[in-house]
């Protein structure tokens, strides 16, 4: 087993995102398939469109997010999640102009 406090993790910058700070908790060399960070993204950050082979969840912890497909809308808020398939696009933005935290997991097939 291996635990990770709070404040514990490699800080990051993740591409095609602005107005955010992020720490790696988990990453692939400690397990094979599961990269897991926190996001805290500032109110006028989020992430352009773009696709991965990944598998994603993002789990909103605080705050409000909105994430867009090509054809849809997903308004999440404290609590809620969604499930990113591998090569789907997607962009987010913050909504309410306040900060917001998200739990980012990451599945490499």
């Amino acid at each position: 087993m291996i635990s990770v406090k709070d404040a514990q993790g490699t800080p990051y910058d993740a591409a095609k995102h602005s107005e955010v700070y992020g720490l790696q908790k988990i990453t692939e060399a400690v397990s094979k398939r599961t990269t897991i960070c926190y996001s805290y993204f500032q109110p006028n950050g989020g992430a352009e469109m773009s696709a991965s082979p990944k598998e994603r969840v993002y789990y909103v912890v605080k705050g409000s997010i909105t994430v867009c497909g090509k054809d849809e809308k997903h308004v999440l808020n404290e609590g809620d999640c969604i499930y990113i398939a591998p090569g789907e696009e997607r962009d987010m933005v913050i909504n309410n102009g306040k900060p917001a935290e998200v739990l980012v997991l990451i599945v490499t097939p």
